[in-house]
């Protein structure tokens, strides 16, 4: 069991005083099997009227509304989870999914629906064919397939930290190379759909500490691509074992040092934060984000 402390810290600066609009926050993490929630917070300046609630995935969502006018805008939030997950956690397949193609029960088809769905149009058919790439053969070895693409992705695409909103298109990124931890996790999520898997995305952050290095074969050892800021990742549903999560970012099978707060069929529905402003259109100068997750 690991104990940790978390600080999420965002701040826009406007050059002028503007009016806040409503602002949806999805900061509190989000508990499961592997993640134990101890303690939470929400703070922000100007203050905010927060109401809670709970979207169609059973995310926690906040809403803050801000009265008058503000010049800037600081969102600070705070929390203590457990993890309890073992970085060597074995997958029990089921045996009728061990190898690839295997098809989903008529229940989990239903509720998997769009989860196994692509989400992006891809009429050339290039990114169905990047993802068949990864297929050896007429039958394959399901978690092999799996661990080739999220290797793949890394080994693909060049890794580069990106503050701005908005998400590339898979496309995009393998025709660029670069992308972030969310191009990387859409990329996969939607390469996995193409081959028929139910995929989500998930949002929240990363714990790597510097005195100790990520096990041998789960990522570059002794950094990880997302640390200090908010992350990105994928989770495939295997018949057996559940939602599975990968990390193509950093190569990593299973959540050992991942905290969630958002789960998704798309990436703007796991967005940390999104808002708006009432203003001139040059008001905007710009945001920062600071993230500490430490024991």
């Amino acid at each position: 069991m690991t104990r940790l402390n978390i600080r999420h810290r965002t701040t826009y600066r406007y050059r002028e005083p503007v009016r806040l609009g409503p602002h949806r926050l999805m900061l509190r993490p989000r508990e499961n099997r592997d993640v134990r929630l101890l303690s939470s917070s929400l703070e922000t300046t100007p203050v905010a009227s927060v109401s809670w609630t709970n979207d169609v995935f059973g995310n926690t969502v906040a809403t803050a509304g801000f009265a008058g006018l503000s010049d800037g805008l600081v969102i600070e939030s705070g929390a203590v989870v457990e993890l309890f997950v073992s970085p060597w956690r074995a997958i029990d397949i089921a045996p009728s999914a061990a190898r690839f193609p295997f098809f989903y029960s008529i229940e989990e088809q239903a509720d998997l629906g769009a989860l196994a769905v692509p989400q992006v149009f891809d009429a050339s058919g290039r990114l169905a064919d990047w993802a068949r790439g990864f297929v050896r053969g007429a039958q394959t070895d399901t978690r092999a397939l799996l661990e080739d693409m999220v290797s793949g992705v890394a080994a693909q695409i060049g890794y580069q930290s990106r503050e701005a909103e908005g998400t590339q298109t898979p496309l995009q990124t393998i025709a660029r190379g670069w992308g972030s931890c969310r191009d990387f996790a859409v990329l996969f999520v939607e390469a996995a759909r193409c081959l028929g898997f139910g995929a989500r995305i998930i949002s929240g952050y990363l714990y790597n500490p510097d005195s100790a290095p990520l096990p041998e074969g789960s990522g570059p050892r002794g950094s990880a691509m997302g640390a200090g800021s908010t992350h990105a990742w994928a989770e495939i549903f295997l018949p057996g074992a559940g939602w599975i999560t990968f990390d193509p970012t950093n190569r990593a099978i299973g959540g050992y040092n991942l905290i969630p707060l958002a789960v998704g069929r798309i990436m703007s529905q796991v967005m940390p934060m999104t808002g708006t402003f009432l203003g001139m259109t040059d008001a905007y100068l710009g945001m920062s984000v600071d993230v500490e997750v430490t024991p």
